[in-house]
Protein backbone atom coordinates (compact mmCIF):
# COMPACT_ATOMS: atom_id res chain seq x y z
CA UNK A 1 0.00 0.00 0.00
CA UNK A 2 6.92 1.18 0.64
CA UNK A 3 10.07 8.56 -5.06
CA UNK A 4 15.79 15.30 -4.66
CA UNK A 5 18.05 12.15 -4.98
CA UNK A 6 16.65 9.70 -7.84
CA UNK A 7 16.91 7.37 -5.29
CA UNK A 8 13.37 5.60 -4.18
CA UNK A 9 12.75 5.15 -0.38
CA UNK A 10 9.41 4.71 1.03
CA UNK A 11 10.99 4.68 4.84
CA UNK A 12 11.85 8.29 4.61
CA UNK A 13 9.02 10.58 4.41
CA UNK A 14 10.91 13.38 2.07
CA UNK A 15 11.08 10.39 -0.33
CA UNK A 16 8.16 9.24 -0.94
CA UNK A 17 7.53 5.85 -2.72
CA UNK A 18 6.74 6.69 -6.55
CA UNK A 19 8.87 6.74 -9.82
CA UNK A 20 11.79 9.27 -10.26
CA UNK A 21 10.43 9.84 -13.60
CA UNK A 22 12.15 12.76 -15.70
CA UNK A 23 10.11 15.66 -15.53
CA UNK A 24 8.67 17.44 -18.80
CA UNK A 25 9.33 21.09 -19.03
CA UNK A 26 7.26 23.29 -17.61
CA UNK A 27 3.90 24.26 -19.40
CA UNK A 28 3.92 27.60 -18.50
CA UNK A 29 6.62 30.05 -19.46
CA UNK A 30 7.89 30.58 -15.65
CA UNK A 31 11.01 29.58 -14.94
CA UNK A 32 11.00 28.05 -11.32
CA UNK A 33 13.54 25.67 -10.69
CA UNK A 34 12.44 22.21 -10.98
CA UNK A 35 12.84 20.85 -7.23
CA UNK A 36 10.15 23.39 -6.79
CA UNK A 37 7.41 21.56 -8.83
CA UNK A 38 8.91 18.18 -7.32
CA UNK A 39 8.77 19.32 -3.70
CA UNK A 40 5.09 19.77 -4.25
CA UNK A 41 4.56 16.21 -5.94
CA UNK A 42 6.66 14.51 -3.51
CA UNK A 43 4.91 16.02 -0.86
CA UNK A 44 1.50 15.42 -1.97
CA UNK A 45 2.35 11.50 -2.81
CA UNK A 46 3.43 11.08 0.61
CA UNK A 47 0.61 11.99 1.92
CA UNK A 48 -1.27 9.60 -0.26
CA UNK A 49 0.74 6.75 1.14
CA UNK A 50 0.42 7.89 4.55
CA UNK A 51 -3.24 7.76 4.36
CA UNK A 52 -3.47 11.61 5.03
CA UNK A 53 -5.41 12.52 1.97
CA UNK A 54 -7.93 10.48 1.46
CA UNK A 55 -9.51 9.59 -2.21
CA UNK A 56 -11.72 12.38 -3.40
CA UNK A 57 -10.07 14.99 -1.30
CA UNK A 58 -10.47 18.40 -3.07
CA UNK A 59 -6.92 19.66 -3.69
CA UNK A 60 -7.65 23.51 -4.21
CA UNK A 61 -4.35 25.63 -5.98
CA UNK A 62 -4.48 28.31 -4.16
CA UNK A 63 -4.35 26.60 -0.58
CA UNK A 64 -1.79 24.69 -1.80
CA UNK A 65 0.63 27.86 -3.41
CA UNK A 66 0.03 29.21 0.21
CA UNK A 67 1.32 25.95 1.84
CA UNK A 68 4.46 26.02 -0.60
CA UNK A 69 5.08 29.68 -1.20
CA UNK A 70 5.24 29.19 -4.60
CA UNK A 71 2.51 30.78 -7.65
CA UNK A 72 -0.25 28.90 -9.00
CA UNK A 73 1.28 28.13 -11.97
CA UNK A 74 3.68 25.80 -10.08
CA UNK A 75 0.83 24.18 -8.09
CA UNK A 76 -0.50 23.17 -11.94
CA UNK A 77 2.65 22.09 -12.58
CA UNK A 78 2.80 19.56 -10.08
CA UNK A 79 -1.10 18.66 -10.21
CA UNK A 80 -0.53 17.84 -13.75
CA UNK A 81 2.28 15.86 -13.41
CA UNK A 82 0.53 13.57 -10.12
CA UNK A 83 -2.91 13.31 -13.04
CA UNK A 84 0.04 11.83 -15.44
CA UNK A 85 0.81 9.17 -12.22
CA UNK A 86 -2.94 8.63 -11.73
CA UNK A 87 -2.70 9.88 -8.49
CA UNK A 88 -5.11 13.08 -9.48
CA UNK A 89 -7.66 13.33 -11.44
CA UNK A 90 -8.53 16.87 -12.98
CA UNK A 91 -11.68 18.23 -14.28
CA UNK A 92 -12.78 21.25 -16.29
CA UNK A 93 -14.64 23.45 -13.74
CA UNK A 94 -14.43 21.24 -10.81
CA UNK A 95 -10.33 21.64 -10.36
CA UNK A 96 -8.24 18.87 -9.25
CA UNK A 97 -9.09 16.07 -6.48
CA UNK A 98 -7.17 12.80 -5.50
CA UNK A 99 -8.41 9.58 -7.59
CA UNK A 100 -10.68 7.31 -6.73
CA UNK A 101 -9.58 4.24 -8.71
CA UNK A 102 -11.84 1.30 -9.67
CA UNK A 103 -11.76 -1.98 -8.71
CA UNK A 104 -11.02 -2.80 -12.04
CA UNK A 105 -8.02 -0.73 -12.07
CA UNK A 106 -7.37 -2.69 -9.35
CA UNK A 107 -6.96 -5.55 -10.55
CA UNK A 108 -5.29 -4.06 -13.75
CA UNK A 109 -2.67 -2.82 -11.27
CA UNK A 110 -2.14 -5.78 -9.15
CA UNK A 111 -1.65 -8.23 -12.10
CA UNK A 112 0.99 -6.09 -13.81
CA UNK A 113 2.74 -6.33 -9.82
CA UNK A 114 2.55 -10.32 -10.13
CA UNK A 115 4.04 -10.84 -13.29
CA UNK A 116 6.95 -7.93 -12.30
CA UNK A 117 7.76 -9.61 -8.82
CA UNK A 118 7.10 -13.06 -9.58
CA UNK A 119 10.11 -12.48 -12.05
CA UNK A 120 12.45 -10.37 -9.98
CA UNK A 121 11.92 -12.60 -6.64
CA UNK A 122 13.25 -15.51 -9.03
CA UNK A 123 16.14 -13.97 -10.62
CA UNK A 124 17.06 -12.30 -7.17
CA UNK A 125 17.64 -16.14 -5.93
CA UNK A 126 20.47 -15.93 -7.98
CA UNK A 127 22.64 -13.58 -6.91
CA UNK A 128 21.68 -12.46 -3.45
CA UNK A 129 24.12 -11.90 -1.12
CA UNK A 130 24.61 -12.34 2.55
CA UNK A 131 25.03 -8.20 3.15
CA UNK A 132 21.89 -8.72 0.86
CA UNK A 133 19.73 -10.98 3.19
CA UNK A 134 20.93 -9.07 6.40
CA UNK A 135 19.35 -5.99 5.03
CA UNK A 136 16.13 -7.41 4.43
CA UNK A 137 16.42 -8.85 7.91
CA UNK A 138 16.87 -5.36 9.44
CA UNK A 139 13.73 -4.14 7.15
CA UNK A 140 11.48 -6.84 8.58
CA UNK A 141 12.97 -5.95 11.97
CA UNK A 142 11.34 -1.80 11.32
CA UNK A 143 8.35 -3.34 9.77
CA UNK A 144 7.25 -5.50 12.84
CA UNK A 145 8.25 -2.64 15.08
CA UNK A 146 6.20 -0.85 13.21
CA UNK A 147 3.22 -3.32 14.03
CA UNK A 148 4.33 -3.19 17.67
CA UNK A 149 3.61 0.35 17.95
CA UNK A 150 0.38 0.29 15.88
CA UNK A 151 1.92 3.01 13.37
CA UNK A 152 -0.43 3.09 10.84
CA UNK A 153 1.50 5.44 8.64
CA UNK A 154 4.81 4.04 9.19
CA UNK A 155 3.95 0.60 8.76
CA UNK A 156 2.50 1.39 5.43
CA UNK A 157 5.67 2.63 3.78
CA UNK A 158 7.48 0.12 5.41
CA UNK A 159 5.17 -2.89 4.07
CA UNK A 160 5.41 -1.34 0.10
CA UNK A 161 8.98 -0.28 0.92
CA UNK A 162 9.92 -4.05 1.11
CA UNK A 163 9.21 -4.36 -2.28
CA UNK A 164 11.31 -1.64 -3.88
CA UNK A 165 14.33 -2.86 -2.00
CA UNK A 166 13.55 -6.31 -3.62
CA UNK A 167 14.09 -4.73 -6.98
CA UNK A 168 16.94 -2.35 -5.94
CA UNK A 169 19.04 -5.01 -5.30
CA UNK A 170 19.03 -6.09 -8.70
CA UNK A 171 20.21 -3.15 -9.71
CA UNK A 172 17.54 -2.35 -11.69
CA UNK A 173 16.53 1.34 -11.41
CA UNK A 174 14.08 1.27 -14.13
CA UNK A 175 12.31 -1.53 -12.43
CA UNK A 176 12.09 0.07 -9.01
CA UNK A 177 10.69 3.46 -10.45
CA UNK A 178 7.87 1.48 -12.44
CA UNK A 179 7.50 -0.69 -9.41
CA UNK A 180 7.34 2.50 -6.92
CA UNK A 181 4.91 3.72 -9.29
CA UNK A 182 2.47 1.09 -8.99
CA UNK A 183 2.47 0.87 -5.19
CA UNK A 184 1.96 4.47 -4.99
CA UNK A 185 -1.21 3.70 -6.99
CA UNK A 186 -1.62 0.71 -4.96
CA UNK A 187 -1.46 2.84 -1.85
CA UNK A 188 -4.27 5.01 -3.46
CA UNK A 189 -6.55 2.04 -4.03
CA UNK A 190 -6.24 0.44 -0.56
CA UNK A 191 -7.81 3.52 1.16
CA UNK A 192 -10.95 3.16 -0.28
CA UNK A 193 -10.90 -0.46 0.37
CA UNK A 194 -8.70 -2.15 2.44
CA UNK A 195 -9.48 -4.09 5.25
CA UNK A 196 -8.48 -3.28 8.44
CA UNK A 197 -6.67 -7.09 8.98
CA UNK A 198 -4.53 -7.17 6.53
CA UNK A 199 -0.54 -6.08 7.81
CA UNK A 200 0.71 -8.41 10.16
CA UNK A 201 -0.41 -11.16 7.54
CA UNK A 202 1.55 -8.93 5.26
CA UNK A 203 5.11 -8.77 7.93
CA UNK A 204 4.29 -12.73 8.04
CA UNK A 205 4.41 -12.97 4.15
CA UNK A 206 7.10 -11.19 4.05
CA UNK A 207 9.44 -13.55 6.53
CA UNK A 208 8.68 -16.47 4.59
CA UNK A 209 9.94 -14.63 1.26
CA UNK A 210 12.80 -13.57 2.51
CA UNK A 211 13.55 -16.99 3.89
CA UNK A 212 12.93 -18.62 0.37
CA UNK A 213 15.55 -16.29 -1.20
CA UNK A 214 18.05 -16.46 1.68
CA UNK A 215 17.94 -20.53 1.20
CA UNK A 216 17.75 -20.18 -2.81
CA UNK A 217 14.96 -21.93 -3.88
CA UNK A 218 13.58 -19.98 -6.46
CA UNK A 219 10.25 -21.96 -6.88
CA UNK A 220 9.46 -21.32 -2.99
CA UNK A 221 10.63 -17.54 -3.75
CA UNK A 222 7.91 -16.94 -6.37
CA UNK A 223 4.46 -18.78 -5.22
CA UNK A 224 5.73 -17.41 -1.89
CA UNK A 225 5.45 -13.55 -3.61
CA UNK A 226 2.74 -14.71 -6.38
CA UNK A 227 0.56 -15.66 -2.94
CA UNK A 228 1.76 -12.89 -1.28
CA UNK A 229 0.20 -10.66 -3.65
CA UNK A 230 -3.07 -12.65 -4.50
CA UNK A 231 -3.98 -12.11 -0.52
CA UNK A 232 -3.10 -8.73 -0.24
CA UNK A 233 -5.39 -8.16 -3.52
CA UNK A 234 -8.02 -10.12 -1.79
CA UNK A 235 -8.30 -8.47 1.53
CA UNK A 236 -9.14 -5.19 -0.43
CA UNK A 237 -12.51 -6.54 -0.61
CA UNK A 238 -12.83 -5.55 -4.28
CA UNK A 239 -16.26 -6.87 -4.95
CA UNK A 240 -17.71 -6.35 -1.52
CA UNK A 241 -21.18 -8.47 -1.10
CA UNK A 242 -24.40 -6.18 -1.53
CA UNK A 243 -26.73 -6.89 1.40
CA UNK A 244 -30.41 -7.52 0.58
CA UNK A 245 -31.75 -4.27 1.00
CA UNK A 246 -34.87 -4.99 3.20
CA UNK A 247 -32.07 -6.36 5.88
CA UNK A 248 -30.55 -3.53 5.99
CA UNK A 249 -33.57 -0.98 6.13
CA UNK A 250 -35.50 -2.90 8.45
CA UNK A 251 -36.40 -1.54 11.88
CA UNK A 252 -34.60 -3.68 14.52
CA UNK A 253 -36.64 -5.35 17.31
Amino acid sequence: MSTPSRKLHLIRPAAPPRARKQRSRPIAAEAVPATGTERIVDAITTAIVERRLMPGTRLAEQKIADIFKVSRTLVRQALIQLARDRLVKLAPARGARVAEPSAEEARQVFEVRTMLEAAMVKRLCATITPAQVAELRAHLKSEQSALARTDVSGRTRLLADFHVVLARMLGNEALAQLLADLLSRCSLIALMVQSARSAEHSFDEHVAIVDALERRDARAATKLMEDHLRHVEHNLHLDPRVRDLGQVLRPNR
